[in-house]
């Protein structure tokens, strides 16, 4: 196959890849919207059948030690992981994506700075970060702590991005002619920034649910009765050997997530998590 023909099964691939991502992800909404409609018990509903009961046809899931039922559990823990996931989201994409994107065309040596300070944080894992704003803060700020400790690589992506448009060709044609840096920013924030804001935000979507659900499980995260995924998974590990839909449901449903979020982001590779 000749480079010519291969580029176009590349774009085809990534376009198919992106399309079945956001379906994935247009299903999760979906679950989340009508989980109270979908699960048959409410969320942490205790003594709804037998202890540690197998999958079958009465409970597609299996139930925990508390007799709860696993799929309406997994239902909620989804839509509970989704609901954090959101703000966390959107706080990645203004204190990462956008600032990064209008940072670099500040004045040079502020824009610098700025580059070192957050390149700094983003060598670290953010993780830790999110573990350190959390103790700063509060649990309940836990999804505010995941967009700000994924917030640091989205703004060196973003920031060397942003640079790299500077120094395009239209860019320098455009300063020859007269055009205003503020003129240029405002261009570039409304064709460059928006076309790609919906692969930054399945980035930021895949990387702060990782952070969520990890923070979860360690016990810095969600509280009993509100569990999202990770402590779902956390609270499973006592009889996960003998009792393994405990945990292999609620981390199915937390792959599916990643994974869409991941897919719809073209497979490009995530903020760190």
């Amino acid at each position: 196959m000749s480079v010519s023909s291969a580029a176009p099964a590349t774009q085809s691939l990534h376009a198919a890849l992106r399309a079945t991502g956001w379906i994935g992800l247009g299903l999760i909404a979906v679950a989340v919207s009508l989980s109270d409609f979908l699960a048959t018990a409410p969320a942490s509903a205790t003594g709804i059948g037998p202890l540690l009961a197998a999958p079958s046809m009465d409970f597609r899931f299996g139930t925990d030690i508390l007799g709860r039922d696993m799929l309406s559990e997994t239902l909620h823990g989804l839509s509970a992981t989704v609901r954090s996931a959101l703000p966390a989201t959107l706080t990645a994409l203004v204190a990462g994506s956008l600032f990064g994107f209008v940072a670099a065309r500040l004045p040079r040596g502020l824009a610098l700075t700025l580059r070192g300070a957050m390149g700094i944080f983003a060598a670290l894992p953010a993780l830790l970060l999110a573990v350190l704003a959390i103790g700063l803060s509060a649990r309940g700020w836990g999804g505010i702590a995941a967009g700000l400790s994924a917030a640091p690589f989205a703004f060196v992506r973003a920031f060397e991005q942003a640079r790299s448009q500077a120094r395009a060709t239209h860019s320098e044609y455009a300063r020859a002619t007269g055009i205003s840096a503020s003129t240029l920013m405002r261009r570039d924030l409304t064709y460059e920034f928006t076309g790609t804001i919906l692969s930054s935000a399945a980035r930021a979507l895949a990387a702060v649910s990782i952070i969520l659900s990890t923070v979860s499980f360690l016990g810095f995260g969600a509280v009993p009765p509100h569990r999202d995924l990770g402590l779902m998974i956390a609270a499973s590990k006592p009889y996960f050997l003998h009792a393994w839909w405990t945990a292999a449901f609620p981390a199915l449903a937390l792959t599916l997530l990643i994974l869409f979020a991941r897919l719809a982001a073209g497979l490009d590779e995530g903020e760190r998590a």
